[in-house]
């Protein structure tokens, strides 16, 4: 999602909507704005936690300063570094430590995904089966043939515009609608009235919509209640009991919108060293401390490429190489091929390298058409960890 600035506070007029003291202050943090969260006593030196046993631990110090001192790699908050399961390396900026809780934006997608794969593992959803969407169900509706593949694969062909682009204005984009605007009150009433512009399975297009959309069909799977608290809190015992307890993740918080539907495509904060334990349970496979939470067939699924976009899978990012006309994405060819990632807008990274057995978490606030020398920078790390 682009930044939201001076043209989405002078549009605001136009739609007399009064925004509450959360949205202004995501407009305010993800533009530049003053707030942030609540300072803390800046971390040591890297020097000082790297763990000794890391293989060439001068090299990973080096390697992780660029992107605190390098202008072309900030604004970095928070790097943390695992390999083979512990934390080797791990670095804040001031006012940032382990305690911080960082937002995911488009990470948020990734923990839907698990979250629906866990369903599916539980007998609740399939994954090709119709997707359950009340909206869709009148005989001749077109929309009947999106199934829950369609959306993770981000190919439902619904009607979505996910960031302004030429002539447009910011505010006419869906996802800031979406989130900010007409669309704030029933993020998943917005995203599911939207009529088909493609045939579903048949192309790609990256939609924070579509990612509400199935955490609505989560949530109504969980309770038939339309009250909002019953929603939310359905929502949440799920997603704390199946997956953040479980994990550790005990800094996760998740928001909702008035109608109680989890924002799965873009708000759920945690820590750095918390997003780390989720990558971790990626590489591994679904499986934390020898239990297998999800199953292994649905983490494949997850890390396979979509039939529309080599480097999208299952609400997770590939390494390889897209489309002719489409941005990059990673760094094909400068890293293996079954690196994936969780990723979201401004820079927030959560990388995994299997055949290194590497995770690593970089947040922060860096523009989306600024983020190559990040790219590049992550990929050096990965290269200075042996192969297994």
């Amino acid at each position: 999602m682009a930044c939201l600035p001076g043209a989405f506070i002078r549009a605001m007029p136009r739609y007399k909507l009064p925004l509450g003291a959360t949205a202004i202050s995501l407009l305010l943090a993800s533009c530049g704005g003053e707030v942030e969260p609540k300072p803390v006593e800046t971390a040591p030196a890297i020097e000082n936690i790297v763990d000794d046993a890391a293989p060439g631990k001068e090299r990973l110090a080096s390697t992780i300063a660029p992107f605190f001192d390098d202008p072309a790699l900030e604004e970095t908050r928070a790097i943390v570094v695992m390999h083979g399961g512990r934390v080797v390396a791990e670095r804040y900026a001031p006012g940032y430590g382990p305690d911080s809780r960082l937002i995911s934006w488009s990470m948020a997608k990734s923990v839907t995904a698990t979250l629906i794969g866990m369903m599916v593992a539980d007998g609740l959803l399939v994954l090709d089966d119709t997707a359950p969407v009340p909206e869709w169900s009148s005989p001749g509706d077109p929309r009947a043939k999106i199934t829950l593949r369609h959306l993770l694969h981000m190919s439902s062909g619904l009607d979505h515009t996910e960031m302004a682009e030429g002539d447009k204005a910011i505010y006419e984009a869906d996802t800031t609608r979406l989130l900010f605007l007409d669309g704030r009150e029933n993020v998943a009433r917005y995203a599911e009235k939207r009529n088909l512009e493609a045939e579903p399975g048949r192309h790609f297009e990256y939609s924070t919509a579509t990612s509400h959309i199935l955490a609505d069909i989560m949530t109504r799977t969980l309770t038939d209640s339309s009250d909002p608290v019953v929603r939310r809190n359905a929502m949440l015992e799920y997603a704390r009991g199946r997956l953040f307890e479980p994990l550790g993740m005990t800094s996760a918080v998740p928001e909702f919108d008035r109608s109680g539907t989890m924002l799965g495509g873009s708000m759920i904060h945690a820590t750095a060293r918390d997003w780390a334990k989720f990558g971790e349970f990626l590489r591994n496979n679904g499986s934390v401390r020898s239990a297998q939470l999800l199953p292994t067939s649905w983490t494949r699924f997850m890390k396979t490429s979509s039939a529309n976009d080599p480097a999208y899978g299952g609400h997770v990012w590939l390494n390889k190489r897209r489309p002719e006309g489409r941005d990059q994405v990673l760094f094909p060819g400068k890293a293996p091929s079954d690196v994936f990632a969780a990723l979201g807008h401004l820079g927030q990274f959560i990388v995994v390298s299997p055949q290194h057995r590497l995770t690593i978490v970089r947040l922060g606030k860096t523009q989306d058409d600024q983020l190559d020398p990040i790219n590049d920078q992550i990929a050096k790390l990965i290269a200075i960890f042996p192969k297994s």
